[in-house]
C-alpha cells in the first residue's frame, strides 16, 4: 500500500497510505494527508475510471496548501486497491454498486472517524458520477465540486442508443470481460499524447506515464463491456430522479466546454434541472481539468475557491 514517486512528482509531506476493506471483502488504498495547521477541514478526492493517488499528488497539495487535510481513495479495480481478473489492466466493474459499497467504506472506516470535519468533496470523471448518486440520501459533505462529472458519454460516431444494446447483449452473452474495442488494453504510453482527449500538457501527462512505467500495477487500461454496461445503468437511474429533488449539498460542477470523453451538454441539462447544482465551463480544456496546463488549473481553483471558500454559487 506504499506510494510510488517519480522525479518531478514527489509524495506530498505527512501524506501516508492505508488500506479499507469494502462491504463485499474487496481491498481499496487510501491516502490521508493532514498538516498542522489544517484548519478547514477535510477534502475527499474521488478519482476518476482508471486513475490513481499518484496522479493527485499536484492536487493534494494545492488542497493543503489552503489549510484542508485530504483523504483520496483508489476505486476497486484501478490504483492500488485490488483487481478482479488476472489480466489487471481490464477496467471492470459489473456495477456501479461496487463503487458505492467502496465509497460508504471510505468514509466511515476512514474519513468520519479520523478525519477532521466540517467534510467536503471533489471528485473527477467517474467519481464525480459515484458522488451524485450518494448525494440522493448521504448529508456527509458541507459543499461538493465535480469536475467534469460523468453524467453521460461525449457523442460517439455510433449512435448512442446502439451503444449501449450492444454493451448490454455483450454482458447477457458472458463477454462481459472483454475489452469495449477501440479501447486501449494497456495503460497511456508517451505516444499517444498527440491527440488524446485528456490533457494538452505534456508534462502532466508524461508524469502519470512514468508512473504506471515504474509501478505497472497502478495503471488500468480501456473499459470493459461490463463496466460500459454498469455506467450506462448507473447514468440511467440518476437521470430518472425527479426534477424537484435536491442533491443532499450543494454542487458545483467545473467541466470543459469541448470534452470529449463526458458530454457538455449532459452537464448544462443537469445544472439547469436539478436545485442547488451550478456549473461552469472552461474554454480550450480537456477532460482532465486538474492535469491540464497551469492556466487552466488557475481557473478551475479560483472557481473552487470562490465556491467553498465563499460560499457564493457561480452562475451556470
Amino acid at each position: 500500500m506504499d506510494f510510488h514517486p517519480v522525479p518531478g512528482n514527489e509524495v506530498p509531506s505527512g501524506l501516508v497510505a492505508g488500506e479499507v476493506v469494502s462491504a463485499d471483502g474487496t481491498r481499496l488504498r487510501y491516502g490521508i494527508c493532514r498538516r498542522a495547521g489544517a484548519s478547514r477541514g477535510t477534502v475527499c478526492v474521488f478519482e476518476g475510471r482508471g486513475e490513481f493517488i499518484e496522479k493527485y499528488f499536484e492536487t493534494i497539495e494545492d488542497l493543503c496548501k489552503r489549510g484542508f487535510a485530504v483523504a483520496v481513495l483508489d476505486w476497486r479495480g484501478q490504483g492500488g486497491s485490488a483487481r478482479r481478473f488476472k489480466n489487471p489492466f481490464r477496467g471492470h466493474v459489473s456495477s456501479f454498486r461496487g463503487y458505492d459499497e467502496d465509497f460508504i467504506a471510505f468514509m466511515t472506516g476512514v474519513v468520519l472517524p479520523d478525519c477532521p470535519p466540517p467534510y467536503y468533496a471533489l471528485g473527477h470523471s467517474t467519481g464525480g458520477l459515484v458522488l451524485l448518486r450518494a448525494l440522493i440520501t448521504r448529508n456527509w459533505f458541507r459543499r461538493v465540486v465535480l469536475s467534469a462529472p460523468l453524467i453521460d458519454f461525449a457523442p460517439t460516431p455510433l449512435p448512442r442508443s446502439l451503444v449501449r444494446v450492444m454493451a448490454r447483449l455483450a454482458v447477457m452473452c458472458g463477454l462481459g470481460g472483454v475489452f469495449v474495442p477501440t479501447q486501449a488494453r494497456r495503460p497511456l504510453a508517451d505516444k499517444d499524447f498527440p491527440g488524446n482527449p485528456l490533457t494538452s500538457d505534456p508534462g502532466r501527462f508524461s508524469l502519470a506515464v512514468r508512473t504506471t512505467g515504474e509501478a505497472p500495477h497502478l495503471g488500468t487500461g480501456g473499459p470493459t463491456f461490463a463496466w460500459l454496461n454498469a455506467a450506462f445503468n448507473a447514468m440511467r437511474e440518476l437521470a430518472r430522479q425527479p426534477r424537484s429533488s435536491l442533491f443532499l449539498a450543494p454542487v458545483l460542477i467545473v467541466a470543459a466546454r469541448d470534452d470529449q470523453v463526458v458530454s457538455s451538454d449532459a452537464i448544462r441539462r443537469l445544472a439547469h434541472k436539478r436545485p442547488g447544482v451550478a456549473a461552469v465551463f472552461i474554454a480550450h480544456a480537456r477532460h482532465e481539468l486538474l492535469q491540464e496546463r497551469d492556466q487552466v488549473r488557475e481557473q478551475f481553483w479560483a472557481a473552487f475557491d470562490t465556491f467553498i471558500g465563499e460560499g457564493a454559487m457561480p452562475g451556470s
